[in-house]
């Protein structure tokens, strides 16, 4: 017994010695990106406050929004994945440090008295014994399979605390174009209810030129059908707004939500902020560190499976007590002890060991696809921002110009059919034309502020990395 105590202290000592970590360190791969964003001349770097849906001047959005993220289902369970994977992130830390187990028994056996040499004559046949014992064993990290566990479960828990922030950014826009949408519904509805007012006047006055002889009853006909339409479309357009605010409600986790009606246009719409470059993206979108730290848990995992491949070092020992008398067991020489080491070395395995490795380099073959991926669709949102805000905003004008044409168009008509020179038809076409371009410049402006809510999103909403990897850094073992 005593050449294990030297032997013992000569396989740790070795092992912190010559303590190895196998696998490949990570580092964020190189992705080529183009030097800017086209339609876009500021390089400054973008000042996008974290509640940037404040920008909008609206206390009934900050409300919603604030609601949202306060209730909603999908941001407690991402929390919750948060929360678990800081459970497996300790998990992975304890395995640095011995597990000791405490244990207690007794039994009772009887020996046989054919066995050679025989009991002694006075020495009972059925003996009882008390045993008090606690032990460990402890895997040394000689290859640094430990260390590459933890690597990959601190990289797990940044994936899920960044997953968690763009849960939260993706509802916080989603509450932003709910309230939008309901807005431009509203608007919508005060377009419709004017529609059916000047329809109603058109109807009446069908119908008193058709009794006064000077028009005929298609006149009549074909404003009623133009007022019946009206009101279809509004009938619908409720709809969308009674199905798009109970949406709004499950987002806000208010299901019994109402919001009164608003004015769209009332709405600022926040001026375009500045791009920044691309490659500013990669620490600015929560996504998209996300998915590096993807990349960087799945690179650490190659470790752990190449560890497997070398041999296991293991100490194990037990310290207790035992006693065929339990008065005894605490007495003295009722103590025990064992000390020892064992080494594993995979001989033979049909090529399984070799198999995990290339699965794990796989995945991480099938994470750098997805950060680049991730990479790319970031750099695509946002010059598709930057390109509608541009050229929703430009479009605006040209509508406006458009209604006031419009506008103008339908009174003339409405002259002209009421001083005989022209047919009901002309007006009719007038009112559809100008009914179409009240909604068009509506449903623009709501197109406005959706996309400057895309570009917000895009940008990464004001976010800001409080954890970056650097200042992670793997535990020693």
């Amino acid at each position: 017994m005593k050449g294990i105590f030297p032997a013992a202290i000569l396989v740790a000592t070795l092992a912190a010695a010559g303590c190895t970590t196998v696998g490949p360190d990570y580092a964020r791969p190189q992705i080529s990106l183009p030097g800017d964003f086209s339609l876009n001349e500021n390089k400054a770097e973008p000042h996008i406050p974290g509640e940037w849906w404040r920008l909008y001047g609206d206390s009934k959005l900050d409300a919603l929004v604030a609601a949202t993220l306060a209730n909603n289902a999908d941001l407690r369970f991402a929390a919750a994945r948060v929360e678990e994977a800081e459970g497996v992130l300790r998990e992975a830390g304890a395995a640095f440090f011995p597990e000791v187990t405490g244990g207690y028994s007794f039994g009772r056996n009887r020996v046989s008295t054919r066995t050679v040499p025989p009991p002694a004559a006075t020495a009972p046949l059925t003996r009882p014994q008390y045993q008090l014992l606690a032990s460990t064993s402890f895997e040394l990290d000689f290859w640094g399979r430990y260390s590459r566990a933890d690597e990959a479960a601190r990289a797990n828990l940044l994936n899920s605390r960044y997953s968690r922030d763009v849960v939260g950014l993706t509802l916080a826009s989603a509450a932003a174009q709910s309230y939008f949408g309901l807005r431009s519904l509203d608007a919508q509805l005060a377009v419709l209810a004017l529609t059916i007012g000047a329809r109603n006047d058109s109807l009446e006055l069908a119908r008193a030129r058709l009794n006064a002889g000077i028009a005929s009853a298609l006149d009549v006909l074909q404003a009623q059908g133009a007022l019946s339409d009206a009101l279809v479309q509004r009938r619908e357009t409720g709809r969308q707004r009674a199905i798009l605010e109970r949406q709004l409600g499950q987002l806000t986790g208010q299901l019994d939500l109402r919001v009164q009606a608003g004015e769209l246009f009332a709405l600022p719409v926040p001026p375009t902020p500045p791009a920044g470059l691309p490659s500013a993206l990669l620490d600015r979108r929560p996504d998209i560190r996300a998915a590096e730290e993807s990349l960087a848990a799945s690179n650490a995992q190659i470790g752990v499976a190449r560890a497997a491949l070398f041999p296991a070092i293991s100490l194990t020992g037990a310290l207790g007590a035992q006693s065929a008398m339990f008065s005894n067991l605490l007495g003295s020489g009722a103590g025990i002890w064992s000390l020892g080491y064992a080494l594993a070395l995979p001989i033979f395995d049909g090529g399984r060991r070799d198999a995990r490795v290339d699965q794990a380099v796989a995945r991480q073959h099938q994470a750098l696809a997805g950060y680049q991926k991730a990479v790319e669709t970031g750099f695509r949102e946002v010059s598709e921002g930057l390109t509608n805000v541009a050229e929703s905003g430009a479009a605006e004008t040209e509508l406006a110009a458009r209604l006031k044409a419009a506008r103008d168009a339908l009174e003339f008509s409405n002259l002209r059919y009421e001083a005989g020179y022209s047919p009901f038809l002309e007006v009719l076409d007038a009112q559809r034309t100008a009914n179409e371009a009240e909604l068009a410049f509506v449903r623009n402006r709501q197109s406005r502020l959706s996309y400057s809510v895309d570009l917000m999103k895009a940008l990464g909403g004001g976010w800001i990395d409080r954890e970056p990897r650097a200042a992670v850094r793997p535990a020693s073992p």
